[in-house]
């Protein structure tokens, strides 16, 4: 891999982690309104699973979305003026924190109904199936997903049809604020993949480069005709379900204890400097770059105009 890659992804999850540093400060300040459901501590999971996509590859999340949108080629202006619902966000200041999308870069959002958007996929897939398109669908949800008929429906239709699906499960632990062992049969996600043939991993989720593994090898397995793959990658939300949560259902020292032994950005960046695939200095050049980049977005979001009443009528059917 070369130098520029492993660099791109150190600069893209600090962006991230940057992004939404800022994002719950003005959210805290009223300038964002509606949830907010922030990425921190999941970062690598979305940077080293789209690192390796190719362009005709379709994403698709849920509504912890402002990550996988960076990842996805969206610029950090239009997302942090979509989160003030502004005119210059990426669905015109109409669709917020939890619809995040942009269909030609091939992001097909950020989806706020949980699990509704498996169903989805699956048609994504079936299309380029029936187009004879190599594309394949990226779908990442959550652990608390995969206890809904969606769920269901939608993976058990992709192994009967042998579509071109990868099933990425991010499992941090908790579906809001209730562990996966009060609400899952199987103590490992990945078992439900078991269930319907459908060949799967589990991975670490706060190492990039054992994400960017993992993905590379199953796009390349959907790639080539065999059918979904299956991902459950172990990562861990540092902060709160969304902004409104008091947290009552987990230990301080629990979230201590992951924040300082598996940051993925710092665990990364020691990689990067140990190896000596980048200097410390070559790293902190680009936290400073991307300090700016956010900072610059912040100042853009806040002086985008409002959109104007009549857009409420507008993109409504497709022309």
């Amino acid at each position: 891999m070369e130098k520029s890659v492993y660099l791109e992804m150190f600069y893209q999850m600090v962006v991230i982690r940057r992004l939404e540093d800022a994002a719950a400060q003005l959210y805290q300040q009223g300038k964002i309104g509606g949830f907010l459901h922030l990425y921190i501590g999941q970062e690598a999971v979305s940077t080293g699973l789209i690192s390796p996509r190719k362009p005709q590859d379709r994403v698709i999340t849920a509504y912890r979305d402002h990550g996988v949108a960076i990842n996805c080629g969206l610029s950090s202006n239009e997302v942090m003026a979509e989160l003030l619902g502004k005119a210059t966000g990426c669905t015109k200041g109409k669709g917020g924190s939890m619809h995040m999308a942009d269909v030609k870069k091939n992001f097909w959002g950020g989806h706020a109904i949980v699990g509704a958007h498996l169903p989805l996929a699956a048609g994504l897939a079936l299309g380029d199936q029936y187009q004879g398109s190599d594309g394949v669908t990226i779908c990442m949800f959550g652990d608390g997903a995969t206890n809904i008929g969606y769920f269901h429906e939608g993976v058990n239709l992709s192994k009967v049809w042998k579509l071109p699906v990868l099933w990425v499960c991010e499992n941090n632990l908790y579906g809001m604020g209730t562990t996966v062992e009060r609400a899952s049969a199987v103590s490992e996600i990945r078992q439900k993949a078991e269930g319907y043939g459908i060949p799967n991993e589990r991975v670490d989720g706060m190492d990039i480069l054992a994400v960017r593994r993992a993905s590379a090898k199953a796009l390349d397995y959907v790639r080539a005709g065999s059918g979904p793959y299956f991902l459950e990658i172990i990562t861990y939300r540092f902060r709160g379900h969304s902004m409104g949560d008091p947290e009552r259902y987990r230990q301080a020292e629990e979230v201590k204890c992951w924040q300082e032994e598996n940051d993925p950005i710092g665990f990364y960046h020691k990689h990067l400097v140990d190896n000596g695939i980048a200097s410390a200095d070559e790293l902190a050049a680009l936290d400073r770059k991307a300090a700016q980049e956010i900072a610059e977005a912040v100042r853009f979001a806040e002086s985008s105009p409002e959109p104007a009443p009549e857009a409420l009528w507008e993109h409504i059917y497709t022309e």
